[in-house]
C-alpha cells in the first residue's frame, strides 16, 4: 500500500513534521473512508495519531496552500518539455445556516438561480499532451456591498433604457477612451493576484503563455487582465457578438485612420474564411477563422466561428471562440478551449469524493483548509492512480478508494489473529479483498483463482 507520508516529503521544508504527519493521516483516511468527508468522519477512519482533536488542530493551522500545491505538482506530475496551459473557473458550494465564513448568495448553474452558498475560484495547470488538469491554487470569492450596489445600478439602468427609445449617435460630450485602461472588478483583481502568485512560483520551470476562461470572461477587461500578466486569453464570445472585419481600404486623407470595416453577417460568412466542413447524422458543421475587431475590445481578436446546420429542421447554431493570440490556428484554439473543461472534472471529483460539498467548518482558516484540501486530494489521487493506469487504463477514483478500503479491512482483521499468515497467503488475501467494490481493477492472481 502506497505510503502517503512518502509522497508528502517534498513539502517538508515548508510544513512542520507535525503538520505533515497530520496531513498524511487525514489523506489516508479520506481515500479509504465512506460517507461524508467531515472532520468527525475522517477521525473515524484514521490510524493511531489521528484523533478528532488532532484533525481540529490541522484545520486551524495556517498553511501556504498555493506553494504546497505547486511543490507537489512539480515533484510528481509536471514533466519539463511538455506544453502547459492555465485554466480558471469558479465553483459554488451550497451551504445552510448563517455562521460560515464567506457565506453569501451566489449564482449556481446547476440550480439555475442564486442560492445561499460559498464560492471558490481555482486555477489548474493543464497538461496538453496528457489532457489532464492539476489544481494549483484556490481562493474564496467574497461578495461585497459594492458589488451588490453596482449590480442593482446596472439593472436599474437597463430597465430605464428599455422603457424609452434610445437616441441615435453618441451621447453629447462623450470622449474616446483608452480601452487598454480598464477598471477591474474585485473578481478580476482576485484572479490577477492569483495569476501573479502562480507565475512567480512556476518561474523558469515551465513556460505558460495562455489562460483559459469560460464565456463569463469573454470581454475586454479580462483580456487586459490576462495581458498584464503576460498571458494570452482564450475564451468565448456571445453567439450574436457584433464583429467587424478590419478596414483595409484607402485612407480618407483626414482624421484618424478607420479601424472597422464591414460588419460580419453570420448567415453569409465569406468562403475565404472557411477552414473545415463536415457532415455527420444530418448535422453540417462549418468552421471559420478570421482576424476580427469588436468595438468593446482594444485590439484585434483571433476569432473561430463554429456553425452547425440541422438539415432536417433547417436550424442553425453557432459558437464563437476567440483569443488575443493572433498566431493560434483554428484547431489549436478549439483544442485549447475544449481543454478548459478539464477543470470541471477537478471540481466534480473534489465534490463527489474529497469533501468539497461536505465540510461543516465555519471559521476563516478552517474553511480555507477544507476547500484547498479537497482539491489537493485531486492531485494526490492522480499520483496514486498513475501506477495502476499503466496496466488498467480505465482505473478511476472508485477503484482507488476500493483498493485502499480493502487494504484497511485486511490490516484491521490481521490484527485480531493470534498468528499472522504466511507472506504469500497475505499477499493473496490483500489482492482478493482489494478488488471488492472496484470496477476496473482485478489483480491477475485473483482472476486465475
Amino acid at each position: 500500500m502506497t505510503d502517503i507520508l512518502a509522497l508528502l516529503q517534498c513539502l517538508h521544508p515548508y510544513l512542520t513534521k507535525t503538520t505533515l504527519r497530520q496531513m498524511s493521516h487525514i489523506l489516508s483516511a479520506i481515500i479509504t473512508m465512506t460517507g461524508r468527508v467531515t472532520m468527525l468522519g475522517i477521525s473515524r477512519w484514521t490510524e493511531k495519531g489521528g484523533s478528532y482533536r488532532t484533525i481540529q488542530r490541522f484545520y486551524t493551522t495556517a498553511i501556504p496552500w498555493a506553494l504546497i500545491f505547486w511543490l507537489f505538482v512539480r515533484q510528481h506530475l509536471v514533466q519539463p518539455g511538455r506544453t502547459y496551459l492555465l485554466a480558471g473557473d469558479e465553483s459554488v458550494v451550497t451551504k445552510s445556516g448563517k455562521a460560515t465564513f464567506g457565506l453569501d448568495r451566489f449564482f449556481a448553474s446547476l440550480a439555475g438561480k442564486v442560492i445561499p452558498s460559498l464560492a471558490f475560484f481555482a486555477l489548474s495547470l493543464i497538461d496538453v499532451e496528457q489532457r489532464r488538469a492539476y489544481p494549483t491554487a484556490v481562493e474564496q470569492v467574497m461578495g461585497s456591498e459594492a458589488d451588490k450596489a453596482a449590480s442593482q445600478a446596472k439593472k436599474k439602468k437597463a430597465k430605464k433604457s428599455a422603457t424609452g427609445p434610445k437616441k441615435a449617435g453618441r451621447p453629447k460630450g462623450s470622449r474616446n477612451r483608452d480601452k487598454t485602461q480598464v477598471v477591474w472588478t474585485p473578481e478580476l483583481r482576485l484572479i490577477h493576484n492569483m495569476l501573479q502568485k502562480q507565475l512567480c512560483l512556476v518561474g523558469h520551470w515551465l513556460t505558460i503563455t495562455h489562460l483559459l476562461l469560460d464565456g463569463k470572461f469573454g470581454h475586454n477587461n479580462a483580456v487586459q487582465m490576462a495581458l498584464s500578466c503576460g498571458l494570452h486569453l482564450v475564451s468565448k464570445l456571445r453567439h450574436d457578438a457584433a464583429l467587424y472585419f478590419p478596414y483595409d481600404g484607402p485612407y480618407s486623407g483626414h482624421g484618424p485612420r478607420r479601424k472597422y470595416g464591414e460588419k460580419l453577417n453570420y448567415a453569409a460568412i465569406p468562403t475565404q474564411y472557411l477552414q473545415e466542413s463536415s457532415t455527420q447524422d444530418d448535422i453540417q458543421t462549418y468552421i471559420y477563422q478570421a482576424t476580427m475587431r469588436h468595438k468593446e475590445f482594444a485590439a484585434q481578436l483571433n476569432v473561430v466561428i463554429i456553425r452547425k446546420h440541422n438539415v432536417k429542421t433547417d436550424k442553425w447554431a453557432q459558437v464563437i471562440l476567440f483569443s488575443s493570440d493572433l498566431e493560434l490556428t483554428y484547431s489549436q484554439l478549439i483544442d485549447y478551449y475544449s481543454l478548459r473543461f478539464q477543470i470541471e472534472f477537478n471540481f466534480r471529483e473534489a465534490k463527489q469524493y474529497w469533501g468539497l460539498e461536505d465540510f461543516m467548518n465555519t471559521q476563516d482558516t478552517a474553511v480555507t483548509n477544507a476547500a484547498n484540501l479537497s482539491l489537493f486530494m485531486v492531485n494526490v489521487a492522480q499520483v496514486l492512480m498513475r501506477h495502476f493506469r499503466q496496466q488498467y487504463t480505465d482505473f478511476n477514483v472508485l477503484d482507488l478508494k476500493a483498493f485502499f478500503r480493502g487494504h484497511k479491512y485486511v490490516a484491521e482483521t490481521l490484527k485480531l489473529l493470534p498468528q499472522k499468515p504466511e507472506p504469500i497467503l497475505m499477499t493473496h488475501i490483500f489482492e482478493q479483498v482489494s478488488q471488492l467494490g472496484s470496477i476496473h481493477y482485478a489483480p491477475p492472481s485473483s482472476i486465475s483463482a
